[in-house]
């Protein structure tokens, strides 16, 4: 009875894993389908490097170097404050916070990667956006800035959770040893406990950066949609995946359009799809060097 009820269970288990890639593969089988037919319709050229897009003109313009321009503006932006922001809260977390303050600390960073993404949209339009326009004294606030900040604060989480487990890591003998030879606090946290888990927080970057990329609601509300390209972060603008979220509806089936935003959405899946695997690569070497894969 014992080996039919492992056998059942795991020919589930086997099941559902296949299921996941069966999902996969339908959806790359789906933006590869009806991304094609743009080949025969465009300039392939001209589709990647025009920095017009205009779909509704006459005749139509369709270039998305804008919008992946602004997808990399705001994507940059959005680093400079979840990579320093998060990392300096694992290395919080882990070395400096009490056992009290670690278990606080650590669920209310994993609460805020679970508020929705249109949440964080709204917090953008109503406090940020119109904080950035005083400041700064510009036209609007709905601008690459603006969802930059934004984006970034949603990054945060990620980075700290995922840089705190890689810190936690780190073998107590490596901290002893650095102590034993005199040196500080500081000094181990630099030279020692950061290197050890430097593998680990690069994955937790990348995967930032993966969630920034991937960012639709946000951006759409708080970037500003205009498909220009940025000359500054001041500038309006409209990252690709928001051009997607924007249009979609409005396209007509089969269109060039329609083929169009598929075909952006097939380039953001093979963004995302060279980030996770790089973050795959440095976390396998990670646990290698410690001992916990092989």
């Amino acid at each position: 009875m014992d080996n039919f009820k492992e056998k059942l269970i795991r020919m589930i288990f086997t099941v559902l894993a296949f299921a996941s890639l069966f999902f996969l593969l339908g959806i790359v089988f789906v933006l590869f389908k009806e991304s094609v037919p743009i080949i025969s319709e465009i300039n392939i050229f001209k589709f990647l490097f025009g920095s017009q897009w205009y779909p509704t003109h006459e005749p139509a313009e369709f270039g998305i170097l804008s919008l992946m321009a602004a997808s990399l503006w705001v994507t940059a932006g959005a680093m400079f404050v979840c990579v320093p922001l998060g990392i300096g809260t694992a290395l919080y977390i882990n070395e400096i916070a009490s056992l009290r303050q670690k278990h606080f600390l650590k669920p209310l960073i994993e609460i805020l990667a679970g508020i929705p993404s249109i949440v964080y949209g709204f917090f953008g339009m109503l406090i940020v956006a119109p904080l950035v326009q005083k400041i700064f004294n510009i036209p609007t606030g709905l601008c690459a800035l603006s969802a930059s900040i934004v984006l970034g604060i949603m990054a945060i989480p990620t980075i700290a959770s995922i840089s705190e487990d890689a810190l936690s890591f780190v073998p107590k003998s490596f901290k002893e040893a650095s102590y034993a030879l005199g040196a500080n606090r500081w000094q181990t946290l630099v030279k020692v406990t950061i290197p050890a888990a430097a593998s680990g927080i690069s994955t937790s970057v990348i995967l930032g950066i993966s969630r920034i990329v991937g960012e639709t609601m946000t951006v759409l509300m708080v970037s500003g949609g205009a498909a220009v390209m940025p000359k500054s972060f001041f500038d309006p603008v409209r990252p690709m995946t928001s051009t997607i979220a924007a249009e979609m509806g409005e396209a007509a089936v089969g269109s060039i359009h329609y083929h169009s935003l598929f075909a952006i959405g097939l380039i953001l899946f093979l963004i995302t799809l060279v980030f996770n695997a790089v973050a795959e690569i440095i976390s396998r070497k990670y646990r290698i060097k410690l001992g916990l894969d092989r």
